[in-house]
């Protein structure tokens, strides 16, 4: 039993079993070459949750050369879209069957909300899988109407091997984000999970196995960026590499596959998203939708609404009742289904966020609330409310990933719209309005890959994600990121006595 910070509730917290720890390479969970293994913690004590195998470079050469064998001369890209379907969905049906266990998997590595991983990360992984299952056979090519007695046409063909490096705040939507439309289009993978977060990873290729994806096709690698993410981005084997992460390191990555063999890169990196709140809005529904943009997740999303611009007219009483919100928020254990808010992933996001805080403070912002650590063990620190932030303050231009929101006032339209995008970043946006006329202007003029209008966080597998300018290129999600993993082929052949060209 345990309690709460800030509560006196007792509630009880589930024993987690951690069943795999090996690496998954050519359908075998085994030891790293070099035997090396790395702990992997628990973010609610800092205590070690399991020691698990730790790839590098022989481990990844290991996993190309099985995804490679798989996709030259197994049966996965040469089955009917329709029969990689099946067993796709056969896949999701197995994830729903250990939703729980999964759930609980990224709540002690992570520290996610245990309820919000059963109620919508860990569905909402099988509702993508199923998504691009339904997708396998509808790999369509086009008739070319050529301009000589020619016929052309033209065939969708999967890449090939692809490599996988996957971030640590979102393990299990991640995972599938990159793999479902991967496996549908007919690629193998091999994925790197990150560091920090690699248990429910191997979990998932455990259920791969059982839900009958051959082997080779799925290889799970555990290890650290600099060693086995490095070996993924430069292998010579590996057709294209699909990262999500920091943009510092998505340079390192579109470097390494630039110099290796020049192959393909999808990226999707930093935002510092702003979202932008009229003076007609209402101001109860503002308030509740920026707490949920920046505090969701304990503020480790590549989306969370972090600059939040609200106008003149309601500023004074935005920011009293945002406070008094933020200060109801429960932060503690992430089983505890009374609490919001759980901790920072681990000791280095933990006091990188805290930095932040005290950096925000020096350069002259106003604490209105927060700023604090709290709970005598883990990495919990308190939501956290500057104002008077301007432009070119730290806290208004790097991604903190934690739960720091920096409130600024505006005028005008045109004014919002330049600060908006006076960022290097362009992942999404938020606009809260009544005024339809306003909405599509500000829409329309913000440089962000994802818009979102009197809502926040309204993704969905139809929807394609991905960023403008250093936020990366390349959409997850939707049919755009089922064509990250296609290549296109045109085939003629001449035509001869026919009627019609």
């Amino acid at each position: 039993m345990a309690t709460t910070n800030g509560s006196s509730k007792v509630f009880e917290v589930p024993k987690v079993e951690v069943r795999f720890t090996k690496l998954f390479i050519d359908g075998k969970f085994v030891d790293a070459v070099s035997g090396k293994t790395f702990e992997t913690r628990d973010p609610r004590t800092g205590e070690v949750i399991a020691t698990v195998a730790e790839g590098d470079k022989a481990d990844v050469d290991l996993a190309v050369k099985a995804a490679r064998e798989a996709f030259d001369n197994g049966p996965w890209p040469r089955m009917t879209g329709y029969e990689r379907g099946r067993i796709l969905h056969k896949f999701a049906d197995l994830i729903d069957e250990h939703v729980e266990e999964l759930a609980m998997l990224d709540t002690v590595d992570a520290g996610k909300l245990f309820l919000v991983g059963k109620v919508r990360d860990i569905p909402g992984a099988a509702h993508l899988l199923r998504y691009y299952a339904g997708a396998a056979d509808k790999i369509h090519g086009e008739t070319l109407k050529m301009a000589q007695r020619m016929h052309g046409y033209t065939l969708k063909e999967p890449v090939g091997v692809v490599g996988h490096i996957v971030p640590w705040n979102y393990p299990s939507t991640m995972f599938f984000f990159k793999v479902g439309p991967a496996l549908a289009a007919g690629c193998t993978v091999v994925v790197k999970p990150a560091e920090q977060t690699p248990l429910s990873a191997l979990f998932y290729a455990h259920l791969a196995r059982e839900a009958g994806v051959p082997d080779g096709v799925l290889n799970v690698v555990p290890g650290f960026g600099p060693t086995a993410g490095a070996a993924v981005a430069s292998h010579m084997d590996v057709d294209k590499v699909s990262f999500t992460g920091s943009t510092e390191v998505g340079r390192v990555v579109m470097k390494a596959a630039a110099e290796s063999n020049l192959k393909p890169v999808s990226l999707e990196l930093g935002g510092k998203s702003p979202v932008i709140v009229f003076d007609d809005a209402d101001l109860d529904m503002a308030v509740n939708l920026v707490n949920l943009a920046t505090y969701t997740n304990k503020g480790e999303i590549c989306v969370a609404g972090t600059r939040i611009y609200v106008q003149e007219g309601i500023y004074d009483a935005f920011v009293e009742k945002a406070a008094e919100l933020a200060k109801k928020s429960v932060v503690g254990d992430p089983f505890n289904p009374r609490v919001n808010q759980g901790p920072q992933v681990d000791k280095d996001q933990y006091q990188k966020v805290l930095k932040y805080i005290d950096m925000g403070k020096r350069e002259g912002a106003t604490l209105v609330t927060g700023g604090k650590p709290c709970g005598d063990k883990g990495y919990y620190i308190e939501p956290t409310i500057f104002t008077d932030v301007k432009d070119n303050m730290t806290i208004a231009q790097d991604e903190i990933f934690g739960p720091v929101m920096a409130l600024m006032k505006f005028k005008t339209v045109e004014e919002v719209i330049q600060k908006a995008n006076n960022t290097r970043y362009g992942l999404a946006a938020g606009i809260v309005t009544k005024n339809i006329d306003i909405a599509n202007t500000v829409s329309r003029s913000i440089r962000a890959g994802a818009i979102w209008i009197n809502c926040y966080f309204a993704f969905d597998p139809d929807a394609p994600f991905g960023g403008y300018k250093m936020s990366g290129f390349g959409k997850d999600m939707g049919m755009d990121a089922l064509e990250k993993y296609l290549q296109t082929k045109t085939v003629v052949t001449p035509l001869y006595n026919t009627p019609w060209l």
